[in-house]
């Protein structure tokens, strides 16, 4: 198996595009690591998935990159070739934000963060003729996100919410789920099954997935419901929520932090050594 370094690693810049989805994208985009990011901030992508929202013409694709999804997207082709399906790519966490304001004429003042921007469009659509289905997590989380987010937007119309099963399931479970949603009628379907098993998951049943926004916001649900605290703002603002989260789950994220962080940093150094001029 060849290191992740080496020659021989997969490259983004091979991957295969899906020209109707990411070619010519309304927001202006900056690369980072390959994978082009939005430059944007909530008003200008809650604007954006509005517009499509009201358009009901294809399922559209929203997804937070944050430095373990951009730097899995470099390491492994099957997940880059997922991406590119993606019409936005939301730069969720302040590394990417640094990254991309060496190279911006306008600098990006704050990132995209996912579950905020969950919040943004919730708030945004409450008292709309628009509705939000929930997918992802388990009955209790569910029912308490539901609770939650009613009772901090009494106007938000939710059009449903299901709990697939854990681990993997056959295709007749695909199959249910977007019945469920077309049944619905939801404008904006919220998926939370985990990097990189909800951005797999809708990439490999967009061409099928009834019309609307498909936002992948990893651990909304559990942050939004109370299940799991989020890291302080000032912890957030200075690229260090990685560090609250694993003071709260070692077992669990100890090789997204260090493995990937330490993979993405090697990544950008030796891009930089790449793009240096030879004396």
């Amino acid at each position: 198996m060849p290191s992740p370094l080496s020659p021989k690693a997969p490259c983004w810049e091979n991957r295969p595009v899906c020209p109707d989805k990411m070619s010519s994208p309304a927001l202006p985009t900056s690369p980072v690591l390959g994978l082009p990011l939005a430059v944007t901030d909530y008003q200008g992508a809650v604007a954006e998935v509005k517009r499509w929202a009201e358009r009901r013409d294809r399922g559209y694709a929203v997804a937070a990159a944050n430095t373990h999804l951009v730097t899995m997207a470099r390491q492994d082709p099957q997940f880059a070739a997922a991406l590119a399906h993606f019409d936005l790519l939301l730069p969720d966490g302040m590394p990417l934000v640094w990254v991309m304001n060496r190279s911006a004429v306008e600098p990006l003042k704050d990132r995209v963060y996912g579950p905020t921007f969950m919040l943004h469009c919730l708030e945004a659509t409450q008292g709309e003729p628009w509705s939000h289905f929930l997918l992802g997590g388990d009955e209790e989380l569910l029912g308490a996100l539901r609770a939650k987010l009613s009772a901090r937007f009494p106007a938000l119309r939710f059009a449903g919410s299901y709990a697939p099963p854990f681990g993997n399931w056959p295709v007749e479970e695909d199959e249910r789920i977007i019945a469920r949603i077309r049944e619905s009628g939801a404008n904006f379907i919220w998926v939370a099954f985990g990097c990189p098993k909800q951005e797999l998951w809708v990439a490999r049943c967009l061409p099928k997935l009834p019309p609307g926004v498909y936002g992948a916001v990893g651990a909304a649900f559990a942050f939004h419901a109370g299940r799991v605290r989020q890291a302080p703002l000032w912890m957030q603002r200075r690229g260090l929520e990685w560090l609250f989260r694993l003071a709260a789950e070692p077992r669990r994220l100890w090789r997204r932090y260090f493995y990937y962080n330490s993979l993405f940093v090697a990544y950008l150094l030796r891009d930089a050594l790449r793009r240096a001029p030879a004396r």
